[in-house]
Order: C-alpha cells, then structure tokens, then sequence
C-alpha cells in the first residue's frame, strides 16, 4: 500500500475514534491496538526503502537506487508520513495532562530538543545542496566542452579545466567550512522565539550566522545522546511512539549529512541506538548499517560524498581527466568511443541532478517547516496543559 494510502486510512480511524476527548484508561485496547498499526506502518514504509536481495525478482526492484537524489526524497516522504501519523496518535483529541505525566514530561522536551538540532540540519543541507549544484554545473561545462566533435585542443582544456575544478571542490567538501555561508534559522534564542511565534501559523525569519566552530557530525550525536528504548510497562505506552519517531527523526538527518555536503562531517557516528531486536527497526537498522559501511569507506579513501550523483560525478570526472591529460590530436576512435560513452553518462547524471536537486531543496524546507509546526503543536498542548494546572491549584 502506497504510503500516503497508509496515512490516509489511519488518520481517519483516529479522528473517527476520537471524536470526543478520551481517557487513556478507558480505551487501552484500541490504543495498543493503534501503536501496533504504527509500528507496522513503519516497518513497511522503510522495506520499501531496502535495497533489493540477490534473490528478489527483477520485477520487483525499485528504480531508484539507495543514496540517490530520488531516494532520499522519498525518504524524506517516508518522514512526512510517520510524522503525521506520529502526531495523530498523540495529541489528536487527547486530553492534554496525558502527556504531561511521567515519563511523557521528560521525553516530549527532549523530543522537542532533538527538533531544534534537526532544524539546523536542515538547514545545513538545504545550503549544501547549492554545493552539489555547483559540482553538477561544471560537470555540465566539460560535457559541452566535449561533446564538439572532433575534439580540439581547446575543448580539451576547457573541459579539463571544468573536471578539475569538479574534483577539487568534491575532494575538499569536508575540508574547509569556509566554503559554505550558512544562515540559521534555530539556535538556542531561536527555540524560544519559535515558541513564541507558534500561535501564528507562520515561519517568521529569525537568521543569523552561525560560529565556524558549528559541527553536523557533534549535533547527530547529541540528537542521539539521550534516545533510549522503552522499558517495561512504558515499552507499550506513549512513551514507545515517542522513541520511534525520534529514531526515525535521527536516522533522517544522520542520513542527510552522510550523504550531502554540509559542514564539519568529519567523526560522523556510525554507531545507531536502537536495539536489533525491535521488529519495526529492522529495516531501518539494515539501511543504517550499508550506509555506515559506506560512509567508513568515504572517510577512510577521502572520496567525494555519498550522494549516487556525487558518486558518479568523481568516477566518471577522473576517467575524463585521464582522457585530457593525455590527449593528441586527432584522438584514437577507440578512445573517443570510450570518452563519448562516459560523457554519455555524465550528462544523464547532469540531467538528474537538473531534475531532482531543486524538488529536493524544496522537499527539505517543507520537512524543516513540519518539524517546526509538530513542534509549536506540542509546545500548544503542554502550555495549554500548564494553565489548566494552575487553574485548578
């Protein structure tokens, strides 16, 4: 089932459930009964998500493949999903004291916490995206540069001159954050103030620069510091949707910033923490695991980022380097077969970063505006939650 038809039929069975406001107590069976059809939702939503096995039917292998620019956009659908239906199970038509009792009242603000982080990484990413634009637009210059047939010098060294630029700027991606201007929209003053807007319904610009000292890799860890699995009688309550969907915020953003350019990436952790045994984090588990294998590789050989498009532009820029630097005219026919065969597919791999890299730019900013909706939702019921506190004293 597709995920929106997912969504879709569960969110109108918890409006058609909570008509009225309902007592935890009084209705345990259908929320357990909810949480489970979550869990399923999400363990179905990131199979989908899974490469395909050796052993799966041609038939039934996705097209796009893991880290790619379509990947991650439906990654980042996969989020918007979870989120809402997160959201549902929470707070719709809830009494709001139920998730100001313990241990909601220590898990929802560090939840809210861990949205702060993540607002900043996207952020992050959002500017890096420009980066991998500018990789695709001199990719695009050699491609022009050599696709004139026959080849001159002058083409040579224009295209030469273009992939040159390409691998530099790609191998010193996580080497100098001065290469990235980043404006942030959440710090620690910019929590609060989205606090305080958040009756307005609005994004207000609340920008500032951030210090060079600020770290991608050090905020993923501490979004991950204090997520712990439920225990006991919490492992079944409100506590357990609260885990999944911040293990399902941190695996996002930790995915991002593996696999798009954005400052001080170096030391990203590869360790994830969440228990194996958990049946809906299987799936996100395994495609943790191969991006962290792939990532330990990234560090190791200094390459170009883990995004498939960035991947292909270094492999396929290096091949061409070699074509240029010892170029003669006029070139052999079997070298120019070879050459135009790569430039064939660097200017298939332009032609999807043209297609995908603005959608997906847009794609991150309505997650950003999500989190900080989800966030002043929350925000709303626990400030709603403190007046009738302090009526009733």
């Amino acid at each position: 089932m597709p995920a929106t038809d997912y969504q879709g039929s569960f969110l109108g069975r918890i409006s058609i459930r909570r008509n009225q406001v309902m007592s935890m107590e009084g209705n345990h069976e259908q929320e357990l009964e909810d949480l489970e059809l979550f869990q399923k939702h999400v363990a179905d939503r990131f199979a989908e998500l899974a490469p395909p096995s050796p052993s799966q039917p041609s038939d039934d292998i996705p097209s796009d493949p893991i880290l790619s620019i379509a990947w991650i956009r439906k990654l980042l659908d996969v989020f918007l999903c979870c989120d809402a239906e997160f959201k549902a199970i929470l707070i719709m038509g809830r009494d709001p004291s139920q998730i100001s009792k313990p241990p909601l009242d220590r898990l929802i603000p560090e939840m809210l916490d861990r949205d702060v982080k993540a607002l900043d990484i996207c952020n992050a990413i959002t500017n890096g995206i420009e980066a991998v634009r500018h990789y695709q637009k001199l990719a695009e210059i050699a491609v022009s540069a050599l696709e004139q047939r026959p080849f001159g010098d002058g083409q040579v060294k224009r295209a030469r001159k273009a992939l040159t630029s390409l691998i530099t700027a790609m191998a010193c991606e996580d080497k100098d954050g001065a290469n990235y201007t980043r404006t942030w929209s959440f710090g620690r003053r910019g929590a609060a103030a989205a606090g305080n807007n958040k009756s307005t319904g609005q994004l207000r610009s609340l920008s500032w620069s951030v210090s060079k000292n600020w770290s991608a890799a050090k905020q993923i860890h501490a979004m991950s510091a204090n997520l712990v699995a439920p225990r006991g009688a919490e492992a079944s309550g409100l506590a357990l949707p609260v885990y999944i969907m911040s293990t399902i915020l941190l695996f996002v953003m930790w995915t991002m910033v593996a696999t798009i350019p954005c400052q001080e990436r170096s030391g990203l952790a590869t360790h994830f923490p969440v228990p194996k045994q958990l049946v809906w984090a299987q799936s996100i588990i395994g495609l943790h695991e191969k991006i962290a294998e792939e990532w330990k590789k990234k560090e190791k050989k200094g390459s170009a980022g883990l995004l498939e498009e960035m991947q292909k532009l270094d492999k396929l820029g290096q091949s061409l380097i070699e074509f240029t630097d010892s170029f003669q005219f006029p070139a052999e026919d079997e070298r120019a077969e070879e050459v135009s065969a790569h430039l064939a597919e660097l200017g298939e791999t332009c032609r999807r970063m043209e297609e995908g890299l603005v959608p997906l730019q847009v794609q991150i900013r309505e997650v950003f505006h999500r989190i900080v909706r989800s966030r002043a939702e929350f925000l709303d019921v626990l400030d709603l939650n403190g007046k009738s506190s302090a009526l009733a004293m």
